[in-house]
């Protein structure tokens, strides 16, 4: 007898504080830093999953509970592992994204970068 879980098995989900835990929530990684060797110190950002759906190519998310949903968050001079650990803690599905320290989110660097997920790279306001 396997060991492995069946494809039937589900996911003990206890919830604490409005938060559900013991399920893995990094679901993607977008690594932008130039330096990849680079591990102990690195900016860290959040977002829900669901803001990669309008990306060409990507594979579709389900929309989050609104109040569980993570909008954006960020971490400074954090491990990658502890970026890690931080973005599967978070709770709803998102994408963390990685930068050197020092980049990342100053001076709206993360905010044009990911302006190509909306049509015509704006804000997703656009008709």
């Amino acid at each position: 007898m396997s060991d492995a879980p069946s494809e039937s098995a589900t996911a003990v989900v206890t919830v604490e504080s409005g938060r559900a835990t013991g399920v893995a929530m990094l679901w993607n990684i977008i690594d932008k830093r130039t330096r990849p060797y680079r591990w102990r110190e690195v900016n860290a950002i959040v977002e829900a999953i669901e803001h990669d759906n309008s990306c060409a190519d990507a594979d579709q998310a389900p929309e989050s509970h609104p109040l569980q949903t993570v909008d954006y968050d960020q971490r400074e001079a954090v491990s990658v592992r502890e970026a890690v650990a931080w973005a599967n803690a978070q709770s709803c599905p998102v994408t963390l994204y990685l930068y050197d320290l020092g980049d990342g989110f100053y001076g709206e660097k993360h905010f044009n970068e990911v302006g190509n997920r909306f049509p015509n790279g704006g804000s997703g306001s656009e008709a």
